[in-house]
């Protein structure tokens, strides 16, 4: 090389190291951390398109269930048979079938009573030990011959091994269960049972063995139920029969198929007035529980016979003290559905549960509306013991709730009918993909439910803003990425507040809302009914927004990094305020965000100025030249306080020279 085009090789190489941006980096920020093409999510393939579709050769499995199951209050159980028609839709042969049996986490041996801290938590195992399931008979029928199977039984998962393989791309295969359970009066904060003033209130949920989901990213998921981490289901048709003592009521996910069985002619006319009505309606008033004529038959047991259609779970409700009221729910299609709620007379008032149905009503119209039809004809609200928790068609409600706290649980947990209902990830290893995204449709119902009347609540703002307050993000251990039975129990709040927010600085910050919008609701039609990933979610909004995202999903969802932008440096250009003015910025923290800026001159005039992301691609300081008229007053950073900014000290700069 010549001596002249060397000399001229490395004065280049110094002024591109030692360039005004990447002069006073952060000790922190890293480029490489984003903009390295180190970080991409997980190669597609023709199951699941690069666009975040399912791919032209998706597939998932179906499960199909008929069961029948009595409620005994002398032992307080559930004795029941269930027939699962399982059909194998994946391009392999199954030598075997994984089934999962939720209540074996109420044996005093189960892996989550062991993992259970002493001083308890609030899906506390331990108080109830009387074994979980016992299970009976097993049986397999396959090409039209049954035989019977011992079962291979680990902690919550029962394994069937098969006489001959299932074959794939559709062949069929049926299993029938015989079992029965002691029904926990705490069970685990997902079902269980209250004593009401007028009777007992069941709420059964987890209460029958029901396939694992085999799927193509992991084959069978078998991770076992430990309390937290929640549920991966396959979807299909329930038919399902409960008997209950006669002067009980049920409420069960799917219709009713035997009304003028179970029901006074009475109620049925007022459900026919409920389902023309916007105002709630009242089916049974405080002042007729427990009155004979609530009820057709006095004595013995009635059977309650429901149908669910395309459904991955059901769970019902059984109880002689509810009050019961009714109204009508209008979707976007112009078909008409009903939302019920049921609950003890403790509950009741217009500070309680009188309101239930309103918020269950106007909750499932926003969300249908927004982001997808509820697809099925009615929706329960139970007031009971169980202090939140969501299934399909059905959720239990902590009975006491009142006011903005009503709304919030009933609107949260009827929003897990979008997520993971709907759209059915994995919650045992996803917790965010279902908590944090529902989290974030609750806050927008929020805002338009009847004019935002909870919106500013302390109750609605707190799951979402509080745990985005900077210390407890530096007090975070643990990536949203992380498995929650792993997740710190004092910071699995992150996977609805952080989730929450994350969507919300998309929203508003990075890509606005109409391309938010557009895309997130994309996403909830491509993957309905269907078994989406994470990465699945990364790609459709990366595709469908048009913006490469992945910096944002790296730091938001594997790592636990803090923001911090600051102003380092303002000044004229040459002294001279007309000339213009020289902002320096400095990212002092690990998270990289775009940046919003408000010049304020001393004349009054102020302007705001937008910088992409890609600024930080140069380093970790950024000079802007803004073309300042005049004299300037300050200058602040996140003006409207949009991001969570570890240390807004250092957000403004006043001009000394004015």
């Amino acid at each position: 090389m010549k001596k002249g085009l060397l000399l001229s090789f490395l004065l280049m190489s110094l002024n591109i190291l030692f360039g005004q941006n990447e002069q006073k980096d952060s000790l922190l920020y890293n480029k490489r951390d984003f903009f390295l093409q180190n970080f991409n999510p997980d190669a597609v393939n023709a199951f699941r398109s690069a666009s975040g579709m399912p791919g032209p050769l998706y597939w998932q499995n179906n499960a199909s269930y008929l069961i029948h199951a009595t409620l005994s209050e002398k032992d307080t159980s559930i004795t029941g048979d269930v027939v699962i028609s399982y059909t194998n839709n994946s391009p392999d042969k199954l030598d075997y079938l994984w089934l999962q049996l939720d209540q074996n986490l109420f044996d005093p041996a189960s892996r989550g009573a062991a993992a259970t801290p002493v001083s308890g938590d609030r899906f506390d195992v331990r108080k109830f030990n009387l074994g979980g399931y016992h299970i009976g008979l097993v049986s397999v029928t396959y090409a039209g011959k049954s035989y019977n199977v011992q079962p291979v039984i680990s902690d919550t998962r029962m394994q069937i091994r098969l006489h001959n393989p299932l074959l794939p791309k559709g062949d069929k295969i049926s299993v029938r269960v015989n079992y029965n359970f002691a029904i926990p009066s705490h069970g685990a904060d997902r079902m269980g049972r209250m004593h009401a003033k007028k009777g007992e209130i069941y709420e059964i949920a987890q209460w029958y063995p029901r396939m694992c989901v085999y799927d193509d990213v992991e084959g069978w998921n078998t991770l076992p139920y430990m309390g937290l981490g929640e549920f991966y289901c396959e979807y299909g048709n329930f038919d399902y029969y409960i008997t209950v003592p006669a002067e009980m009521i049920v409420f069960g996910s799917g219709d009713l198929q035997n009304a003028s069985e179970v029901l006074t002619t009475g109620e049925i006319k007022r459900i026919s007035s409920a389902g023309i009505s916007d105002k709630t309606v009242s089916i049974i008033s405080q002042d007729e529980i427990g009155k004979p004529s609530v009820r057709p038959l006095a004595k013995g047991n009635l059977t309650w016979h429901f149908i669910m259609k395309n459904s991955r779970d059901v769970a019902w409700t059984a109880s002689k003290a509810f009050v019961w009221d009714a109204a009508r729910i209008n979707l976007p299609s112009g078909r008409k559905a009903i939302a019920m709620s049921a609950y003890p007379e403790e509950s009741a008032g217009d500070n309680g549960y009188s309101r239930g149905t309103e918020y269950l009503k106007n909750s499932i119209e926003i969300y249908s509306k927004n982001y997808f039809e509820y697809p099925w004809n009615t929706a329960v609200n139970v007031g009971g013991s169980v202090t939140g928790m969501e299934y399909p068609g059905i959720i239990f409600n902590e009975y006491n709730a009142q006011k903005a706290f009503l709304w919030n649980l009933v609107t949260h947990e009827i929003g897990h009918n979008w997520f993971p209902m709907i759209v059915g990830s994995n919650e045992r290893k996803y917790m965010w993909q279902d908590e944090g995204f529902n989290t974030f449709i609750n806050y927008q119902a929020s805002l338009i439910f009847n004019n935002g009347e909870f919106a500013k609540d302390p109750m609605t703002s707190r799951r979402i803003f509080s745990m985005l307050d900077p210390a407890n993000l530096r007090r975070y251990k643990d990536p949203l990425m992380m498995v929650p039975e792993a997740m710190a129990l004092t910071d699995y709040g992150q996977y609805y507040g952080k989730t929450a927010f994350g969507l919300i600085l998309l929203r508003n910050v990075i890509l606005g809302k109409d391309r938010f919008d557009y895309a997130f609701r994309k996403y909830t039609e491509y993957w309905a009914f269907k078994h989406p990933t994470p990465n699945n979610f990364f790609h459709c909004m990366n595709s469908t927004a048009g913006e490469d995202l992945n910096w944002f999903w790296k730091e938001w969802f594997f790592t636990t990094w803090t923001l911090d932008q600051a102003l380092s440096d303002v000044k004229y250009v040459d002294n001279d305020s007309s000339k213009g003015i020289l902002i320096t910025i400095e990212n002092r923290g690990k998270m990289i965000m775009p940046v919003s800026l408000k010049i304020i001159q001393t004349s009054g005039d102020s302007a705001i100025v937008q910088l992409p992301v890609e600024i930080w691609q140069r380093g970790g300081v950024w000079t802007l030249k803004y073309a300042s008229t005049g004299k300037i007053d300050k200058v602040i950073l996140d003006p409207n306080k949009e991001l969570p900014d570890a240390d807004r000290k250092n957000n403004e700069w006043i001009m000394k020279d004015r």
